[in-house]
């Protein structure tokens, strides 16, 4: 049926009917949603205020590309401080939690970081790291389906990506234990409580063993900002060789110590500490892990052949079954 021409000599206004009028708003241009999302992330990192986003989103019509968003800001994120992408992961869950975005817009968006990560590494190369924190964080906040890590098991070519997947699935897989991940972004530097820096160390070693990337462990230590606190990861990277009972640990975990200790981010004095910690402690260990004594003086052996510790360390080593001199600083006290 064709629209009456109101032009038309026969034509009747009174035949018309009701004129309704409403507002149209015009879907936005690919080229015009970073222009306008962008202020309002910006805006948003200075004021925290997500009630403002929700209603600043409910004014756009995004038409299908409302994941844009969602992209957009964990993006922006990655180059801010932890406290911006603390606000990041509020924002999402809020935004989902009020139905301003669904579970697809969340799924399309990470799909599409994690597909930018090798040209997002260039300006941030610890963005695998911060998006797997983002996608675990999504997914215990309900954010993000708990689903979403299966659709990429055996399917990844990236390595940025599998670093960023293996961080979430590592994460998630300590939630009962990482006190909960809506601290995932810390408070920033020393302040951060003691027990959450063991934490992240732990959480920091147990990555490694499953990666084995030196420059991606050397990354997460650097970024905590507890130097004289380091001597807590080489305490906890022996108990987890201790634990372990394999080979594999033993050789992934030397090979770690003596990078962090080549490039000095682990000093002398710090190594010394996090093993003597050990020592002084074998005795209760050793009721949990019986042949931690066994097990300790190979690794030690180890990290002396590699110049991770050195011989006077390794000589006090607790020795069970047997006696030896521990050390010249000892005055040669033969020790049981």
């Amino acid at each position: 049926m064709e629209e009456p021409d109101c032009k038309d000599p026969n034509y009747d206004e009174s035949a018309q009917g009701d004129t309704v009028y409403a507002t149209v708003v015009p879907e936005l241009e690919e080229g015009e949603l970073e222009k306008v999302m962008n202020p309002i992330i910006q805006e948003y990192f200075e004021h925290g205020d997500t009630k403002e986003v929700e209603m600043l989103l409910k004014e756009l019509d995004l038409g299908p590309r409302q994941c844009v968003f969602p992209s957009l800001a964990v993006c922006l994120s990655l180059e801010c401080k932890a406290s911006q992408r603390e606000l990041t992961s509020r924002l999402l869950s809020d935004l989902i939690a009020k139905q301003v975005l669904n579970e697809g817009d969340m799924t399309t968006a990470f799909n599409h970081i994690l597909a930018q990560l090798p040209e997002l590494i260039l300006d941030t190369p610890e963005a695998p790291q911060m998006l797997g924190q983002f996608i675990a964080r999504a997914i215990a906040d309900h954010a993000l389906g708990m689903n979403f890590l299966d659709q990429y098991k055996g399917k990844v070519d990236c390595e940025h990506a599998r670093a960023a997947l293996d961080r979430a699935s590592v994460m998630l897989s300590m939630k009962s234990e990482i006190v909960r991940l809506d601290n995932v972004w810390g408070v920033g530097g020393g302040q951060r409580p003691v027990k959450l820096l063991v934490k992240e160390m732990n959480l920091l070693l147990k990555e490694y063993l499953v990666s084995g990337e030196l420059l991606e462990a050397d990354h997460c230590l650097r970024d905590l900002e507890v130097p004289h606190f380091h001597h807590e990861l080489v305490y906890e990277a022996v108990l987890m060789v201790l634990e372990s009972n394999g080979d594999a640990a033993i050789q992934s975990m030397v090979k770690l110590l003596q990078s962090f200790g080549k490039s000095g981010l682990i000093t002398l004095d710090q190594m010394n500490r996090g093993f003597q910690r050990v020592y002084d402690e074998l005795p209760e260990i050793s009721l949990d892990v019986p042949h931690a004594h066994s097990i300790l003086e190979t690794f030690v052996d180890v990290c002396h052949q590699q110049l991770v510790i050195t011989k006077q360390l390794r000589d006090a080593c607790p020795s069970r079954g047997r006696k030896r001199f521990v050390s010249e600083g000892d005055g040669g006290i033969i020790k049981s």
